[in-house]
């Protein structure tokens, strides 16, 4: 991680396809290595859960439609996918200079399964708060986060308890990490410690996307 880290600190500073050019061989080594990481974590999380597969997302940045014109992002990231259409939600881990984290969640749900989540908070929302007042989740994650609309989605009652959680178009989670953390001999461990304790949170949220109202399954 000290090399992963020193790279991307360089990066930061030098973000042009000339300096990167000239840094190759450093890009490569960091690549290699973070690799090694990021599929020992899949291998150790795949004893736990049925994953489907693993995206090591690329450094280059799609700037056709940006305003940033730099050319590399200055992070490393990877997600693991869990098998649909029975096992929702994805995890995620992000190496970056004052910027690294272990998350996971739903980032897009479609528009039924959004749907079915917001009805499910309409309805009762006991085992999600079962779940987010957990000690290991408010120790790791502190709260459900992610974007919502601005005031109650259409048909949903704005003075609803729930309103919060309706209102949300994104249900994910994060633990941040610290440089010092990340560079630690016990970094691997406490990832995929985060990761695992996500499992009550997809595995109620999974149940909710795999049945209707009534309880009845889908598939």
């Amino acid at each position: 991680m000290k090399k992963t880290l020193e790279f991307l600190k360089q990066l930061e500073k030098n973000n042009t396809r000339e300096w990167f050019a000239l840094h190759k061989s450093e890009y490569d080594a960091v690549v290699k290595e973070n690799k090694a990481f990021f599929n020992k974590i899949y291998n150790e999380l795949q004893e736990h859960d049925n994953l489907k597969g693993i995206h090591i997302f690329r450094i280059y940045r799609d700037v056709r439609f940006s305003k940033d014109q730099t050319p590399y992002k200055n992070n490393f990231g990877v997600g693991y996918s869990r098998s649909k259409p029975m096992l929702r939600g994805g995890y995620y881990i992000q190496l970056e200079p004052g910027n690294s984290f272990v998350g996971g969640g739903f980032w897009g749900p479609d528009a039924k399964d959004l749907l079915r989540i917001r009805k499910e908070f309409e309805i009762s929302t006991t085992e999600i708060d079962k779940i987010t007042s957990d000690k290991t989740f408010t120790k790791y994650f502190g709260q459900i986060e992610g974007d919502a609309v601005k005031t109650a989605p259409r048909g949903f009652d704005k003075d609803h308890p729930a309103i919060d959680l309706i209102r949300k178009k994104q249900y994910v989670v994060r633990r941040n990490f610290t440089d010092k953390e990340v560079l630690s001999d016990g970094f691997q461990q406490e990832a995929l410690l985060t990761l695992l304790a996500m499992r009550p949170f997809f595995d109620y949220m999974s149940e909710v996307l795999t049945t209707d109202l009534n309880g009845e399954p889908l598939f």
